[in-house]
């Protein structure tokens, strides 16, 4: 249990973070440009949330497949590299759209003449730095898989904290506005990567770096077991990108800085429970190769109790602190934002009670190189589920039904989460007793 503990907490610590790095942007971003300001912001996140899908996806994937197949005593040698290659590969479509292409993709996003213009500067950065927050993302995650989860947590929290200063520099001191605000966020992964590769110097490697030529048939192998780390990072996006397309129709941009507010406050909750199930993950794989099937189970019960505790205290917590949370990011006191944000956020957090579940059973799915139901699962409440609910509740309930349609996806998802548990239940407990009588017959020869 203690190990456990300390894997899991230091995860958690390490993806608030992360977090940070948009929490200050709009902090100081509504501080700056008030409402317009948080309207660009929130339009925007639905691409930072892609980046960092992928970015994910290949680093989850990488890592786990590492840690599975170095507990069986397989070769993992060039596995760091061909993720670090990869990230390359997936950045280069975002790079080239954020530098050449910046005012056309705010277009497509929605913003106004208005927001195009305020949030030029900063979507060019950002995107234009993408191989840094794709890269970060693999160092981080072998970083941990490699029994190093302290470096990945403090690498997180410099590079967040760096993210917080510079923010501030940047945009009031030297007057840089929008631009300083995406300065420091792109420099932020940085100074996590650097902190990250203090381990690779270190006598606790055992991280390889030999080059093997690229192979497409290896990268689909990892990204099976890093899909749902690509959804459950892409739920943020397509949850956003859903919910500001029908906002923008019920109460225009107002309505979408108080979306706002509620999207940057759950990002932080996602990332509590992404920590749960990413400091998790590294024990379940190993456990999983080593073929131990009892370890296995603790850990997924450590995790389920966590997963409830944590979710209980976080959906009180933010429900009797919805005021502060909104005056946060309300710099301009706007009294309509605040009545949206003030209904919208008991009816929206409650879904949290099943969504943190629901993302550390889908990375106990992938952990156990068991990627279909991850996928399906994944799938679900990333899109079908959360798109379904949205256009279905909001025409019936308006605002309100924006709102419930989070929790309403997060419980159809977690009745199909418990059905392939189960299901996984009955084959292991099955495969169990096909051992056991094996080795009974062979001690009675």
């Amino acid at each position: 249990m203690k190990k456990f503990f300390r894997y899991v907490s230091q995860s958690i610590a390490g993806m608030i973070g992360l977090s940070v790095y948009i929490l200050a942007d709009t902090y100081f971003i509504s501080s700056y440009a008030g409402t317009d300001g948080l309207a660009v912001l929130n339009l925007i996140l639905p691409l930072y949330g892609l980046l960092n899908a992928l970015g994910n996806m290949i680093a989850v994937g990488c890592a786990t497949r590492y840690s599975i197949r170095q507990a069986a005593g397989k070769d993992v040698s060039s596995f760091f590299l061909q993720a670090i290659f990869w990230n390359f590969i997936f950045a280069l479509p975002f790079t080239f759209f954020g530098l050449f292409f910046p005012k056309q993709v705010l277009a497509i996003l929605g913003a106004n003449a208005e927001l195009q213009n305020l949030g030029m500067s900063y979507v060019r950065i950002i995107l234009g730095s993408a191989f840094l927050f794709m890269a970060n993302s693999s160092m981080t995650a072998f970083t941990r898989n490699d029994k190093n989860p302290s470096m990945a947590m403090v690498g997180s929290l410099m590079g967040s904290l760096f993210n917080i200063v510079f923010d501030y520099i940047f945009m009031f001191p030297m007057n840089l506005g929008m631009t300083g605000a995406a300065l420091a966020t792109a420099l932020s992964p940085v100074v996590t990567s650097l902190f990250c590769a203090l381990h690779f110097r270190s006598p606790k490697n055992t991280i390889a770096f030999r080059w093997q030529s690229p192979r497409f048939k290896h990268l689909c192998a990892c990204c099976k077991l890093g899909f749902s780390a690509f959804v459950g990072d892409l739920t943020s996006a397509v949850t956003i990108s859903t919910f500001n397309g029908l906002i923008l129709g019920l109460s225009g941009n107002i309505g979408v800085a108080a979306y706002g507010v509620i999207a940057n406050v759950s990002s932080v909750c996602t990332c509590v429970f992404n920590g749960l199930a990413q400091g998790s993950q590294p024990l379940i794989s190993n456990s999983y190769g080593k073929r131990d099937i009892h370890k296995l189970q603790s850990y997924l019960h450590y995790g389920i109790v966590s997963a409830l505790v944590l979710a209980v205290l976080i959906v009180a917590s933010i429900i009797f602190q919805s005021d502060f949370c909104i005056a946060l990011f309300n710099r301009e006191n706007d009294p309509i934002l605040y009545q949206y944000a003030k209904e919208g956020i008991p009816l929206y957090f409650i879904g949290f009670l099943a969504a943190g579940l629901n993302i550390l059973m889908v990375s106990y799915f992938s952990a156990t190189n068991n990627p279909r139901p991850a996928f399906i699962c994944s799938l679900l409440r990333g899109t079908i589920a959360i798109v379904f609910f949205a256009f279905f509740l909001s025409s019936l309930l308006k605002m309100p039904g924006v709102w419930l349609s989070f929790p309403a996806s997060e419980a159809f998802t977690f009745l199909v989460v418990l059905y392939f548990y189960r299901k996984e239940r009955k084959e292991m407990k099955l495969h169990l007793e096909m051992k056991l009588h094996l080795e009974a017959k062979q001690e009675s020869k």
